[in-house]
């Protein structure tokens, strides 16, 4: 004998719910806290009493946003962030035009450029002291150093990339460079640039955390030093986490701002 079947205002409200819950949202959801569950028990059985755990830094959320160093740690690291990147964009976009399109530039700086990329940041970390000293100069310097080089070598790939037909227009018209430039070269090499730009990010914050680890500058990353070496992981973890939710805001703003002025990138990739 077959159950009765249920109600249609009972069934609606149950697939409204199975939506949800095997939606794209609901499935990071789920894995979100499945791994902040695997890491509370983990850290309850195995760990030392003054590891972190998510109860923990819930719990010293309130101590920490109530801290006025911590946001004064904060402004310092994520204004020095955005200064850098500011620095690393301007010169980035402008050498990494000139090393896609002009031979000559591309023979001089393409090998170091390339060499710099892969240079790891903290190995230059003792010549910058020397360099800047032991101040915010020299944090500035190593976020700068992270985030040039990404900007760089997308910029010119992008360059590269311009279509040719449209570069023949400009001259045909008699376009000066610049304009070629700004009118022709960069739009189209955009999509390249915002790639850059997301990888400069993650660098220069990476450098700041870098800098301030090495030259003890006030800041997030000595924060989250200080605390560790105190045994006050709960509240350094605060810190990261602030400093990741920087970083997912700014790759969000990056995806809405592609989505806003530049419709045809990627658009047969998007699932309606």
């Amino acid at each position: 004998m077959t159950a009765p079947a249920l109600p249609l205002e009972t069934q609606v409200p149950n697939l409204r719910l199975r939506a949800l819950f095997f939606s794209d949202a609901g499935l990071r959801v789920l894995a979100g806290f499945a791994i902040l569950l695997v890491w509370e028990i983990v850290v309850r059985v195995w760990a030392p009493a003054y590891v972190a755990k998510p109860t923990g830094i819930v719990l010293a959320i309130p101590n920490v946003i109530a801290n006025p160093a911590f946001w004064s740690a904060a402004s310092a690291t994520l204004g020095a962030v955005v200064q850098g990147l500011l620095i690393a964009f301007a010169a980035g976009t402008l050498i990494g035009a000139a090393m896609g399109r002009l031979r000559i530039v591309e023979g001089l700086l393409q090998l170091y450029v390339n060499a710099f990329f892969a240079m790891p940041m903290i190995a230059i970390l003792p010549l910058v002291t020397i360099w800047f000293g032991y101040t915010g100069d020299a944090r500035l310097a190593t976020i700068i150093f992270a985030a040039f080089f990404s900007i760089a070598l997308n910029v010119a790939d992008g360059a590269r990339a311009a279509p040719p037909e449209y570069v023949e227009v400009s001259r045909a018209f008699r376009g000066s460079g610049w304009s070629r430039l700004f009118d022709v070269i960069l739009p189209s090499a955009m999509p390249y640039l915002l790639a850059g730009l997301r990888l400069a990010a993650g660098r220069a914050v990476i450098g700041a955390v870098v800098a301030e680890f090495y030259v003890a500058l006030p800041g997030l990353g000595y924060f989250i030093l200080f605390h560790t070496r105190t045994f006050r992981h709960d509240a350094a973890f605060v810190a990261v986490a602030i400093l990741t939710i920087a970083c997912v805001l700014f790759e969000f703003g990056i995806a809405k701002a592609t989505t806003r002025f530049l419709p045809w990138y990627r658009r047969d990739e998007r699932v309606e």
